[in-house]
């Protein structure tokens, strides 16, 4: 690669998002939930989506990961056209290039720790699945937990799973929604703590929607959500 196009891949960004349109049918015909959302996130960056309830933030960031379909605009992530895939497609994309942290866990209540750290890499086949996915456990404190399963570990513990599953495949993009909305505030804070740590060791672009505006501060922009607009952009000197 050339220095000039090593240059041009370093400024394009993760994420560009254009005319971002959601619609849904309702009771009195259709209820819009996105209004033609532009937002664009550089590689590296570190982004919160805040807003009251309802306002269309956790439906922006599933439409991110291709796992809810817009009705209009487009979504480009690492250069790739989301929308122009199938379903499959988008599917296998996420795989290599997208990690999730949900608010409530999702991790597989089958599977312990260990299995479930290690199911994205085995999607991949990656054959060091296991070696790779016991470093990740006990990157985030959880080596002596590697065969619990979910029911038998506290709030923060199966977070912190969440965390290791959704980093161990070390994705250029991570997604974030409520990751602290269903601990304490003390767990919550390790959390975060834990979750921005990883994030700057692995250098990845991170958007994360949060109610919680300490948290947000630590993101180094915050686009704010108003009723499916984004309504106001603060950035840090």
């Amino acid at each position: 690669m050339t220095n000039m196009n090593l240059a041009a891949s370093l400024l394009r960004p993760a994420i560009a998002v254009r005319n971002l349109g959601k619609r849904v049918a309702d009771a009195t015909g259709e209820l819009t939930i996105l209004h033609d959302i532009d937002l664009t996130v550089q590689s590296g960056e570190t982004l919160a989506i805040v807003g009251a309830s309802g306002s269309g933030k956790s439906t922006l960031l599933g439409i991110l990961a291709g796992l809810d379909l817009p009705s209009s605009g487009t979504v480009v992530l690492e250069n790739t056209d989301i929308f122009q895939l199938s379903e499959d497609g988008r599917a296998v994309f996420r795989q290599q290039n997208v990690g999730f942290v949900f608010q409530s866990f999702q991790l597989l209540p089958h599977l312990n720790a260990l299995e479930n750290v290690m199911l994205p890499l085995e999607l991949r086949g990656d054959d060091e699945a296991k070696e790779k996915a016991a470093a990740m456990l006990e990157r985030v404190g959880l080596s002596a937990r590697l065969r619990h399963y979910p029911k038998y570990m506290s709030g923060g513990e199966q977070q912190r799973v969440a965390l290791a599953r959704a980093f161990v495949c070390e994705p250029p993009l991570l997604l974030a929604d409520e990751p602290t909305g269903a601990l304490d505030a003390a767990t919550g804070a390790a959390v975060i703590e834990l979750m921005f740590a990883l994030n700057r060791e692995r250098g990845s672009t991170l958007v994360m929607v949060t109610h919680d505006l300490s948290v947000a501060a630590r993101c180094g922009r915050t686009v704010i959500m108003n009723a499916g607009r984004l309504a106001q952009t603060e950035k840090e000197d």
